[in-house]
């Protein structure tokens, strides 16, 4: 599962946060907004250009006007990107300002759609990705999702766990400015309680059944010793070149913003999480509960999958591919000649040592040796590879507990930061081996570092191209290339191969249990009853899943879904090519141009297939 970016669920969840510095025509010279014609510089109040613009409005004016709001937007953008006032700041997540986002969208869609008939060919699919994004925040922009800022895993709580280990400390500015960050905390939690305090009022909160792993990690956060902190770690490592004296005024300037900032920050939003918001959160595990829960949930299915279906025809979808897998289980049971059920089974690879690793050493080694093993056959399957490398490191300790089993954390060319495929080393008895192929693959390569690094590489493109993520398209692809796995020859045993059907019953469940959970008003026990029934998973990761899909409805739609549009092109592909369809050829053409929403995917496709053919 791709979740790398230091980013809120606000703009997680709309998609619409990218970086557009690129001109968007390859004859261009300018990247600097300074150098348009200032009549033509819009508002940052609604996005719409000045009445007194005397130049035709075009594509290019439009991404750059995005592009300057979005890293107004997000200081944490914008610092990555080297505005060094920015690394100072956190987002400013206050309604006021989520008003006049949405105000300056609604413009942007007004924009977009005015100049449709005079987009040129070479630039239409410039045109039609934007006008995706756009559309994406515009579908969601009603249901104002900023009342709940977090899943049960990630959110406004533990960002800075993540931007604490992403940013790079070069200079003595880069300590200041952090320090500045950390003291920004207070008023970035603020905002975001005064958000969920709308919440409380509006009857739309987080399901109770998530918030003890929340508060464990703010609890944690509160009270880890200076000393060991993850937010302070950098200043316990200033490099002895800078002097002793700087040293210890940098490492004070730390201290005194962990202590009159961060720590008081951290014990304010604990004492609101348990006396205020815990008592108040709704008892149900779905959305369609709340205020115009039904809505934002059809609202949200056609987010994540890109495509015009509804909340039943997935709950269908899934229930045919949980049959189909649990067909194929049995049949590798049958293999084995194992003498018992198939729960009798489950609880074997559950229970038995062998499949487990003894110490956190093991397991990360087990997952380096996979990952190196798949890099090794990747250039008889794609004929286009990645320049940006990537490493296997553990889920930091703090968050551990309440996060998935793995995950990539994206790397950043620009920065010279590799991308990382992070493995959860908590609670050793819950990460069977026999998984590790299938993770390894999803994650790392062909999964999402091979195709987000691919995207992150276009040449002459905009550059919210660059970072652009339908989820469809990117966990579609990671299932799929957990699938790719048994063509690389990575599943070595039939353990292994069972391991792979796990995964993939576990997205299949997932398109019944979302659905189940959100319009169905499925209990908890009925949730996890098919990941129980159905597949191999640990106790503790079906429990952490199920979390996961109550507090982030919607997301879990989009693997499946993709995955399996992609092999429908790819049997099209080698229907209609027979003998000349290349392996190599066909993966480039589904990743060559970055992501995109299915619709645009399968139109570009059937164009390759025609020249092909020719």
């Amino acid at each position: 599962m791709k979740f790398a970016r230091p980013i809120l669920r606000s703009a997680l969840m709309t998609g619409v946060m990218f970086t557009v510095s690129t001109p968007l025509y390859a004859s261009a010279q300018s990247q600097d907004t300074s150098e348009l014609p200032k009549a033509c510089m819009f508002s940052l109040d609604n996005g719409a250009l000045s009445e007194d613009c005397t130049q035709e409005d075009s594509l290019y004016i439009l991404i750059e006007n995005i592009e300057n709001a979005n890293r107004s937007d997000n200081p944490i953008q914008a610092g990555a990107e080297g505005n060094k006032a920015a690394l100072r700041k956190l987002p400013d997540v206050s309604y006021e300002t989520s008003l006049q986002r949405n105000k300056r969208v609604e413009a942007w869609v007004r924009r977009h759609k005015a100049m449709e008939d005079k987009i040129e060919t070479e630039n239409r699919l410039n045109y039609d990705l934007l006008g995706f994004v756009l559309s994406q925040q515009a579908l969601l922009n009603p249901f104002d999702h900023d009342r709940i800022p977090f899943t049960n895993d990630s959110g406004f709580h533990n960002l800075l766990t993540i931007i604490a280990r992403q940013t790079r400390f070069n200079n003595i500015g880069d300590y200041e400015n952090y320090a500045a960050r950390l003291s920004d905390l207070p008023r970035f939690f603020e905002q975001n309680i005064t958000n969920m305090r709308r919440g409380i009022r509006t009857d739309y909160t987080a399901s109770s059944e998530i918030l003890p792993g929340i508060i464990n990690v703010v609890e944690t956060l509160a009270a880890t010793p200076l000393e060991d902190h993850p937010f302070f770690a950098a200043f316990m490592n200033i490099p002895q070149g800078y002097g002793l004296t700087e040293i210890s005024r940098l490492k004070t300037l730390g201290e005194q913003s962990m202590q009159q900032a961060v720590y008081p920050a951290y014990k304010d939003l604990l004492k609101f999480l348990k006396t205020e918001y815990a008592p108040q959160a709704r008892d149900e595990l779905g959305v369609s509960t709340t205020a115009q829960g039904r809505e934002h949930y059809r609202a949200l299915v056609k987010y994540f999958t890109t495509l015009d279906l509804t909340p039943d025809e997935v709950h269908d979808i899934g229930l045919s591919e949980v049959a189909r897998i649990r067909g194929e289980m049995d049949d590798i049971i049958k293999e084995l000649e194992f003498e018992g059920s198939f729960s009798d089974f489950l609880d074997f690879l559950r229970t038995d040592p062998q499949f487990y690793a003894t110490s956190k050493e093991e397991l990360l080694k087990q997952a380096a040796w996979l990952a190196k093993q798949v890099d090794g056959r990747m250039p008889e399957f794609f004929g286009k590879l990645p320049r940006l490398p990537y490493g296997v490191i553990p889920v930091p300790d703090e968050i551990a507990p309440n996060y998935t089993t793995g995950r990539y954390w994206n790397g950043n060319p620009a920065q010279g930061r590799a991308g990382n495929y992070v493995v959860n080393t908590y609670d050793l008895k819950q990460r069977p081996l026999y998984n590790l192929p299938a993770l390894t693959l999803h994650e790392g390569v062909p999964g999402h570092h091979h195709q987000i690094s691919l995207s992150q590489e276009l040449k002459d493109v905009p550059n919210f191209r660059k970072s652009l993520y339908p989820n469809a398209f990117g966990e579609g692809w990671g299932l799929y290339s957990e699938k790719l796995g048994v063509e690389m020859g990575l599943y070595k045993t039939p353990y292994e191969n069972f391991g792979r059907l796990t995964y993939e019953m576990w997205r299949a469940c997932r398109l019944v249990v979302d659905t189940g959970i959100h319009w169905k008003g499925w209990t908890r026990e009925q949730a996890e009853n098919c990941f129980y029934e159905n597949s191999a998973l640990a106790a503790h990761n079906i429990r952490t899943e199920v979390e996961r899909y109550i507090s982030w409805p919607g997301q879990a739609l989009a693997y499946k879904i993709g995955e399996l549009k992609i092999i429908e092109l790819r049997k099209r592909a080698e229907d209609a090519l027979g003998q000349n369809f290349s392996i190599r050829r066909f993966h480039d053409a589904i990743l060559e141009e970055g992501g995109m929403p299915l619709n645009l995917l399968e139109a570009k496709i059937d164009r390759w297939i025609a020249a092909q053919k020719q």
